[in-house]
């Protein structure tokens, strides 16, 4: 008998890792833009630091609350999805296993096998088979609103707190240059942990994050210079 290996499937950490990352980017980009938007404007240092702080609140908040509503709605259709599909196993079971074995037939399976195989399945857990199998709907996979919303909003501060710290510590004069270096550095960082984790290519990732924060620094540092000159 063959020795059995532990496997560890990246896929169940889809959930958690979309919104700690989405919410770290997100937080690096908006604050560290924010900070070069508003310092671009010649605005002081102390007025600088507390429109990041209180754009890192804003934003941490903001990203909870939306992905909470977000992933709810995910969540509300897959439980809607698997009540219909419970009254359709109670109402009509046979017609259900021939679709069953029908998705079987069309993977590969022999028609014969693949009514077999529907009919253990069925047995077993028949709401679970059509979710996985129908529906797509997988435990690894499920919508977590609660998880999403909180890892989201740590997630966003943690990455807010960077361009905040950086602020703190740097001249004035030299606070532009100083915050955009170490966002872009940060942001490349997280595009690499972020594919390192989710197993993916680590180059192409990096910059695709660095090349979008330092658009979006950019674009926030070129109107917060123009508005400053207006005013």
């Amino acid at each position: 008998m063959g020795r059995r290996h532990p496997e560890n499937h990246l896929v169940e950490r889809i959930g958690w890792l979309r919104a700690a990352v989405l919410g770290a980017n997100d937080g690096i980009i908006s604050t560290a833009s924010l900070v070069v938007g508003v310092a671009a404007a010649a605005t002081s240092s102390a007025e600088i630091l507390i429109a990041g702080v209180a754009g890192m609140v804003a934003g941490a908040m903001s990203m909870a609350a939306g992905e909470y509503v977000s992933v709810s709605s995910q969540s509300d259709t897959e439980y809607a999805d698997l009540a219909r599909e419970r009254k359709e196993l109670a109402s009509d079971p046979v017609s259900e296993l021939e679709e069953l074995a029908n998705i079987y037939v069309k993977r590969g399976i022999d028609p014969s096998l693949a009514r077999q195989v529907a009919g253990q399945l069925m047995a077993r857990d028949a709401l679970g088979a059509h979710a996985r199998d129908e529906l797509g709907i997988t435990e690894e996979a499920a919508a977590r609103p609660v998880q999403a919303a909180l890892t989201s909003a740590l997630t966003f501060s943690v990455g807010a707190a960077l361009p905040i710290v950086t602020t703190i510590f740097t001249p004035r004069h030299l606070l532009v240059a100083t915050v955009s270096a170490a966002s872009l550095a940060f942001l490349a960082l997280l595009g690499a942990v972020g594919a390192k984790v989710g197993g993916a290519g680590v180059l192409k990732p990096t910059l695709r994050v660095a090349f979008w924060g330092a658009f979006a620094m950019a674009l926030t540092a070129g109107v917060g210079a123009l508005v400053g000159k207006a005013l």
